[in-house]
């Protein structure tokens, strides 16, 4: 497998500089945001869809270090209430599978979304209990009207023009575990994946590893992102694994998102390395920093040594033993 990292950390350095940073690191690939929450700080993505030369340009930058695109990342809410906002996530995401397309860049990174709880609601509800019985009644409408007719027509249009649709298994967004990934590609078609993610399904009480074995069956695996999250048992006490405070409480909170190697051991990084390769994921595994008691430069050089340890980077040789 190759290592890369999602470069949103690095939005403040330019492109050519962004990319020389990563190419001494020692890396592979970059994933890219094209809009949305990452951003687009190194994609003018308006510009690259209606120049060829600028796509070439955009293209030769990374091509002449060395560097592939694992990703173009979008992520976003494209079935939000808010009608404003739904419509510049999915026009966000529709000018990223155009451009992926124009550049060979295999996979789109993004959220499913969260739907309101009715056609008048104003903000997104994610149910996480089935009573009282009215959560249930909301989910099954936000599937049925929502998130299923807008994937099925996404996941056709990025299946024509040959891209793969990885969804972050985020909580809050209805997609948040394999099962919801499972359902939604079964319903959909498989241009729809995962763009697996760790650090949030330890939080959900769920093994990445098992996590990659139940995808990776199915194929549904189309990116990998390397993230930690430690659990802080005590907290978990108090406040449980649903906590709302915010992400800087680090002392108070439940879980705090971790560079990696600073939340599970490199064995368990060792373990999930090798379970991608056992079940059939053998591409990119992009770093994602949100370390918040480590610094950009610290936490970024930290998931590289930790995961150049591990990283299974050559072909299975022959079993000439067997």
């Amino acid at each position: 497998m190759k290592l890369g990292v999602f470069t949103v950390l690095f939005a403040e350095k330019k492109l050519e500089d962004m990319l020389d940073y990563v190419k001494a690191a020692g890396l592979d690939a970059v994933e890219i945001g094209t809009g949305g929450n990452p951003g687009a700080a190194h994609c003018p993505i308006d510009e690259l869809l209606e120049n060829s030369e600028k796509r070439k340009e955009f293209k030769d930058k990374i091509d002449s270090r060395g560097l592939t695109i694992s990703a173009f990342s979008c992520h976003d809410n494209p079935v939000s209430p808010n009608q404003a906002h739904a419509k510049a996530s999915h026009e966000a995401f529709v000018k990223t599978v155009r451009l992926a397309e124009l550049l060979d860049v295999p996979v789109v990174n993004t959220f499913s979304g969260t739907p309101g709880s009715n056609e008048n609601s104003k903000y997104p509800n994610w149910p996480v209990t089935p009573w009282p019985t009215e959560y249930s009644d909301i989910l099954k409408w936000q599937w049925e009207e929502k998130l299923i007719p807008y994937w099925k027509e996404q996941g056709q249009f990025a299946e024509d023009h040959g891209v793969k649709v990885g969804l972050e298994l985020h909580a809050g967004f209805l997609v948040h575990t394999p099962y919801t990934l499972l359902k939604l590609r079964e319903a959909t078609n498989d241009a729809i994946g995962a763009n697996l993610d760790p650090s949030h399904l330890w939080w959900q009480g769920i093994d990445p590893v098992a996590a990659i074995k139940i995808l990776g069956k199915a194929g549904a695996i189309h990116h990998f992102h390397a993230k930690d999250t430690y659990i802080d048992q005590d907290n978990v006490n108090m406040y449980g694994l649903t906590d709302m405070q915010p992400y800087g409480e680090v002392q108070t909170r439940a879980w705090s998102f971790r560079s990696v190697g600073y939340g599970h051991s490199i064995q368990e990084w060792s373990n999930i390395v090798s379970a991608l390769r056992t079940y059939g994921y053998d591409y990119v595994i992009s770093m994602e920093h949100e370390d918040p008691i480590m610094s950009i430069e610290e936490g970024f050089q930290a998931a590289v040594k930790n995961l150049k340890q591990v990283n299974i980077a050559e072909p299975p040789a022959s079993m000439w033993w067997a």
